[in-house]
C-alpha cells in the first residue's frame, strides 16, 4: 500500500518518467512484497529554484539530474527490508534510465494501516 512521490527537475521526456516510476515501483514489489496492482505513484517536476537540494551533503555529489524518492508506507517493515529496498531502487535506476547512484535520494515516510483510505471515505485496512 504504498503512495510514492517522485520529485525531480523538469525537462526530462515521458519514457524517462516512465522508466523511474516502474524502477521504483519493481523494487518494492521485489524488496516490500507489494502486490504488483498496489500502484499509486506521483511524479512532480520542479522548475529551477523550486527543487533545492545540498550538492554534497554527507559526501555524496549529487548534480540537477537529482530524483528525490518519497515512499509512504505502512511501518511493518524491519531495516533489513528497507536497505534492501534502497538497494533495489538505486540498482534500477542506474540501469533504466541510467541515473548515477549519487543522484538517487530516498525516504520512507512510515504509517499506521489506519491511516489509509482508498475510496469511500473508509479506513480501508481497518476491520468494522
Amino acid at each position: 500500500m504504498p503512495l510514492v512521490r517522485i520529485s525531480l527537475l523538469k525537462g526530462k521526456p515521458p519514457e524517462y518518467l516512465r522508466a523511474i516510476a516502474d524502477g521504483v515501483h519493481a523494487a518494492l514489489v521485489e524488496t516490500f512484497a507489494v502486490p504488483p496492482d498496489d500502484r499509486f505513484q506521483l511524479i512532480d517536476q520542479h522548475e529551477p529554484g523550486t527543487f533545492i537540494y545540498d550538492p554534497d551533503y554527507l559526501g555524496v555529489h549529487r548534480t540537477d539530474d537529482l530524483v528525490m524518492v518519497q515512499i509512504a508506507a505502512s511501518a511493518t517493515r524491519d531495516t533489513a527490508a528497507k536497505q534492501a529496498l534502497y538497494k533495489a531502487i538505486v540498482e534500477r535506476l542506474t540501469r533504466d534510465p541510467g541515473l548515477r547512484p549519487e543522484d538517487v535520494m530516498i525516504a520512507i515516510i512510515p504509517n499506521q494501516r489506519e491511516d489509509w483510505s482508498f475510496g469511500h471515505g473508509l479506513a480501508s485496512y481497518v476491520k468494522a
